[in-house]
């Protein structure tokens, strides 16, 4: 089994939300010996340019026309990193909140992959299609404060609502989150890293991820 790991913090070993992950795939690469683990650091990645050639490109799929010879080298950037997330079985998102979403890199790569024709199409009355089926996805993030449901700052929470959109709609609806928060309240901090800790392994020795629960991709 394939697991991209998507890293979108800087910090590296200082990061809560890379503890945290870790955690999570230590325990599945322990109790599973067929994981195979590639990581994806969106601070040290190369990504292609959606500008120029490539917007235009884009445009032009949107309505159904071939890309024009000009632009295909341009496109084959685009490609190859689609190709890249495809490749995968399963995925791993580190991803803390910032400003109430995403972080820049992500957002960034997520418009550089979610491209028609190649994960999600159209019908013939024009609604999207999702193309990316049968994969799973855990999105591990670290929260300053405390957003969930039962908060008064959950409102504020526009990055585990936007993920679930995002990647649903190109098909990837089995995704769960772990949520390391509050980090920036001392007094909580402890019971709240031992939380998302538990959280993580727990997960990693779930039947959603035993071997026959993620099938690999035909072709």
């Amino acid at each position: 089994m394939k697991v991209l790991h998507i890293i979108a913090t800087p910090r590296r070993e200082k990061s809560n939300t890379l503890q945290v992950s870790q955690a999570f795939l230590n325990s599945l690469s322990a109790l599973r010996h067929d994981v195979e683990v590639e990581v994806v650091d969106l601070y040290d990645f190369d990504l292609p340019a959606l500008a120029g050639d490539n917007i235009e490109a884009k445009y032009t799929l949107m309505v159904g026309q071939p890309i024009d010879k000009n632009h295909e080298d341009s496109w084959r950037q685009i490609e190859t990193l689609i190709r890249h997330f495809l490749s995968a079985d399963a995925y791993v998102i580190s991803a803390p909140m910032w400003n109430f979403g995403i972080p820049y890199a992500l957002k960034y790569y997520i418009d550089c992959i979610v491209q028609p024709g190649y994960v999600f199409g159209f019908n013939e009355v024009g609604m999207p299609v999702p193309m990316v089926l049968g994969k799973k996805m855990v999105c591990v993030t670290a929260r300053g404060g405390d957003y969930s449901p039962s908060s008064p700052m959950h409102a504020y929470d526009f990055h585990e609502p936007y993920l679930r959109s995002i990647f649903g709609f190109i098909g990837i609806t089995d995704l769960q989150f772990i949520s390391l928060q509050p980090t920036d309240i001392s007094s909580l901090r402890e019971a709240a890293f031992a939380s998302a800790m538990g959280q993580a392994r727990s997960l990693a020795s779930s039947a959603d991820w035993s071997p026959s629960s993620v099938p690999v991709p035909a072709g």
